[in-house]
């Protein structure tokens, strides 16, 4: 089964990867992948106090991510699976593509504001030629509407 890796984050144009993914993978018969990473650098505090807010920030991506997981399985029939990973957010994003074979693309949310689409379009575009799948970039101001007809 293909699976469509798709970035989940605080962004608003992570709204619009999701539901691309869902619904690819729902039209297609694939599976989705959701992939949460926890940037090392918001625990560089005391180990009681960093594994506490590290404990905080996986709670919230649980959450986060069921109010996607539950939309795919009404909507689009797709059952997600989550996978949280810690680091640098390009590199965990690559050693996942990397170490799971199912991934056969990588759908990522593009900004719509002046400062360009985003950090890990930008950094993961020019990494794209020594990836062994496609990256499909979705713009972050598409409508459903437009969204489910081009899937």
């Amino acid at each position: 089964m293909r699976k469509f890796l798709v970035v989940l984050d605080d962004s608003r144009e992570c709204l619009n990867a999701m539901r691309f993914a869902a619904m690819r993978a729902a039209r297609t018969g694939g599976g989705v992948e959701i992939l949460a990473v926890i940037p090392p650098d918001e625990f560089n505090h005391w180990i009681g106090v960093g594994d506490l807010m590290r404990e905080e920030a996986r709670e919230r991506i649980h959450a986060h991510f069921e109010v996607f997981a539950k939309w795919m399985r009404d909507k689009q029939n797709v059952d997600p699976e989550l996978v949280i990973r810690q680091g640098e957010p390009v590199d965990e994003i690559l050693e996942q593509v990397n170490e799971d074979p199912e991934v056969g693309v990588l759908v990522l949310g593009a900004g719509t504001d002046k400062k360009g689409p985003g950090p890990l379009v930008t950094q993961l575009s020019k990494a794209s030629g020594s990836l062994t799948i496609p990256i499909t970039i979705v713009p972050g101001d598409l409508s459903k509407e437009r969204l489910e007809a081009i899937t």
